[in-house]
């Protein structure tokens, strides 16, 4: 084994959104690496694969703070322990802000912020005990660059990066890693369904025409055939769970680089353009 990585026999790990995509990926890699895995999701029946090769369903809503405080509890009682908690349950509600009631976008923010920042909350006092854990969220290249009409999608990954680089200041003294996964495109649901979710917002009024733009970007075959599959990002974040010492990032999946590193060395209105003429957006 390099030097570089800690074997993962006896150690625990914790992945929400197991039941599709990145998360199932995930749930995999881990226990493939040596790791006791519960995968989590609201329905356990769709754990179904995963429980048949081993991995532990758990079943857990991230917007209920009972349900994550007895999936952390059970998990403490079988195994004693959590050392890697990987926050990945989200996903994608684009629409104009004007259109986009702010119950959605409190439900945006409940899922891909709340329910990281609460599950945190409740593995800190386990991981602070052993002086040990590797805490992994998932973001995407969303929280460092932004399209139209993507605007409380993209807030809750800028939280969630803001919020991960303040925990990892604050847990370094514990032994505890906090890392950051950025995906690009990845191919799974998600397109679908914030193209879905884009339209029930804004497929009429004044953000039409943006809207129709924005939706096929997101949900076109030809977007899809470019995406990287979910095991690129399981990868990275097996990485991450097995390092010594991990990155504090980890960028990964179609596009994700090349655009960060754009986003970093545009101006805003430069990057506007660009941003616009990629998603297909009539200028005015």
């Amino acid at each position: 084994m390099s030097s570089t990585t800690t074997g993962a026999t006896g150690r625990t790990a914790l992945v929400t959104g197991a039941s599709s995509g990145i998360g199932e990926a995930t749930a995999l890699n881990l226990q493939r690496l040596g790791f006791t895995v519960y995968g989590a999701a609201r329905r356990t029946d769709r754990l179904k694969a995963l429980a048949d090769q081993g991995v532990r369903p758990l079943a857990m809503d991230v917007t209920d703070t009972t349900s994550m405080a007895a999936g952390v509890e059970k998990i403490i009682d079988e195994t004693g322990r959590i050392d890697v908690l990987v926050n990945n349950a989200g996903y994608g509600s684009y629409g104009a802000i004007e259109d986009v009631p702010l119950q959605e976008a409190r439900a945006q923010l409940d899922v891909n912020v709340f329910g990281a920042a609460e599950l945190i909350r409740l593995v800190l006092p386990h991981m602070r005990a052993r002086r040990s854990g590797t805490i992994i969220n998932v973001t995407s290249m969303g929280g460092k660059i932004y399209t139209p009409l993507g605007g409380w999608y993209h807030g809750t990954k800028f939280a969630l990066e803001g919020l991960s680089d303040c925990l990892r200041l604050e847990v370094k003294p514990f032994g505890i890693d906090v890392v950051v996964i950025e995906p690009g495109g990845i191919a799974t649901e998600w397109g679908g369904i914030a193209a879905e979710k884009l339209k029930d917002a804004s497929e009429h009024g004044p953000y039409a025409a943006q809207a129709a733009a924005v939706a096929e970007s997101l949900s076109s075959p030809a977007s899809a055939r470019r995406n990287s599959p979910p095991s690129v990002i399981a990868d990275a974040i097996g990485r991450a769970a097995t390092a010594r010492r991990p990155k504090t990032r980890y960028t990964a999946g179609f596009g994700a680089k090349p655009l960060i590193f754009t986003r970093w060395l545009l101006p805003d209105r430069a990057f506007d353009a660009l941003i616009t003429r990629a998603t297909g957006v009539p200028r005015t």
